[in-house]
């Protein structure tokens, strides 16, 4: 579900990957994107995000300046990533960055599942590290991770943390990772941490080492390509601060919710319009986190269908593609949502997702960008009853701050997520930071048919789903 032709304006973000020391002003993390798993594993996400938020709950507690950080687009918007390094000397991985968890974790050469494609981190390598006499094992609705809790130096966009906490990870269940992908690092809140730990950014936070007590997303979009595009340069993500050459006017902060702990970065969605129909979204449904680590919109059992219907000729999938809904091909699908303030609009190619088949008569069908969650998902103090995903993050420059505990969202700049070039002949320019160091260009695979657009853009689906269940 990923990137544009608006990668040209990447070029003057200044990247500061190296540094040894942060620069007063927020330096930017590059992000990317890479491959898919095989749609078949779609259900099998579908229960492990619904396992999550049925069961995530608070854990127990256990301890300025700015950076942009490259973002990699992992397989057309599936997933997006950036750069940490790890250890003494340090150690470089691309771990996905999810707001929907709060752990930090990564593959080791211990790892008896992981595969060649994963990067792992070497801990006899690393004079820093120190191993904990602890496991831990974190549960997912279509597996596990396993692992030993160790400290050792983590580094993000110059910024460091001497003894910071992670699993390092022993077990790994297949397809929770896409190749090239060594980890996640949560930036959700300490209380969803199944370490029991700060995560990195609200360390620094802590630590006053932040100029501003938040940080801001841009993400890529890739899905309109006519090509499987297994890495490429993924946005930004900016710790510390936010990047004004990516959005124009004001941002628009809304608190979290009243009662509500910092735990997921929660809003609650008020409208939701499809087809010029608004739909009024009562408060006890409309608790949603808003989550960089998934692929799509969640919503509730009720409001997925009233959505839908306002749709001529959708109708909901069976079999292994339950709680999703289709409609005609031809159909161009118009939405927006608040979250109590700004209507902000959906782009249409991000609510299309490729064509699934025809039905009984025999008009192609095309997979949209919300699914149902459920009905019992939403049950209980805190826990989201919507998953408002990169569907939605992929048209807003997006900012998560601590204090007030709140969400802003701003309209791009002019140019920003335009339907990049579909033709395979072509591919969007690579891009180097101010540093020199130079962003992956995109990894392209030819003729992509509709189903396997389909299969890049759903399949990775379960690659991000993977951070919302570190919450158990």
């Amino acid at each position: 579900m990923i990137l544009f032709v608006a990668l040209l304006t990447l070029s003057v973000v200044p990247f500061v990957l190296s540094a040894p020391q942060p620069t007063p002003d927020p330096i930017h993390v590059p992000l990317l994107r890479r491959n898919p798993h095989n749609v078949e594993d779609l259900p099998k996400a579908l229960a492990a995000l619904k396992a999550k938020y049925r069961l995530g709950s608070s854990a127990t507690k256990r301890a300025g300046n700015s950076a942009s950080i490259p973002v990699t687009d992992e397989q057309n918007d599936s997933s997006y990533s950036g750069q940490v390094t790890l250890g003494t000397p340090p150690q470089t991985f691309q771990v996905i960055l999810d707001t929907g968890s709060s752990d930090l974790w990564v593959v080791t050469t211990s790892c008896t599942s992981c595969t060649s494609d994963e990067t792992p981190f070497d801990a006899s390598k690393s004079s820093s590290y120190k191993a904990s006499n602890s496991q831990l094992t974190i549960n997912y609705g279509s597996g596990s991770v396993k692992g030993t809790v160790a400290e050792d130096t983590v580094s993000c966009g110059g910024f460091t943390i001497p003894n910071q906490e992670f699993l390092a990870a022993t077990t790994v269940v297949d397809n929770l990772l896409a190749p090239g992908v060594s980890g996640i690092m949560g930036l959700g809140f300490q209380p969803l941490s199944s370490l029991q730990v700060s995560p990195f950014w609200q360390t620094l936070y802590s630590a006053n080492m932040l100029s501003e007590p938040l940080f801001g997303f841009y993400l890529e979009r890739w899905d309109t390509s006519s090509t499987v595009v297994t890495e490429a340069p993924g946005g930004s993500f900016t710790l510390g601060g936010t990047n004004t050459s990516l959005y124009t006017g004001n941002i628009e902060y809304i608190d979290m919710p009243n009662g509500s702990t910092p735990s997921y970065w929660l809003q609650q969605v008020s409208t939701f319009t499809i087809q010029g129909k608004t739909l009024q979204i009562s408060s006890s449904q409309g608790l949603a986190a808003i989550d960089t680590g998934t692929t799509l919109i969640g919503a509730p059992t009720s409001a997925a269908s009233e959505i839908w219907s306002a749709v001529p000729g959708a109708e909901a999938l069976t079999g292994q593609y339950a709680g999703m809904y289709a409609f005609p091909c031809t159909t161009t699908v118009t939405a927006s949502i608040s979250f109590g303030g700004t209507n902000w609009p959906i782009s249409s190619d991000d609510m299309n997702l490729g064509e699934v088949g025809t039905n009984s008569a025999g008009t192609p069908m095309c997979i949209g960008g919300v699914f149902d969650i459920g009905s019992t998902v939403g049950t209980g103090s805190g826990v989201p009853a919507w998953i408002v995903g990169d569907t939605f993050l992929k048209n807003v420059y997006t900012v998560f701050r601590a204090n007030p505990a709140s969400v802003g969202f701003a309209t791009l700049a002019s140019g920003l997520n335009s339907t990049p070039s579909g033709s395979s002949s072509t591919s969007p320019a690579s891009i180097t930071g101010t540093n020199g160091v130079p962003l992956p260009s995109p990894t392209t695979s030819s003729g992509l048919s509709s189903h396997q657009r389909l299969s890049a853009f759903l399949a990775a689906f379960v690659t991000l789903l993977v951070g919302y269940i570190l919450a158990l």
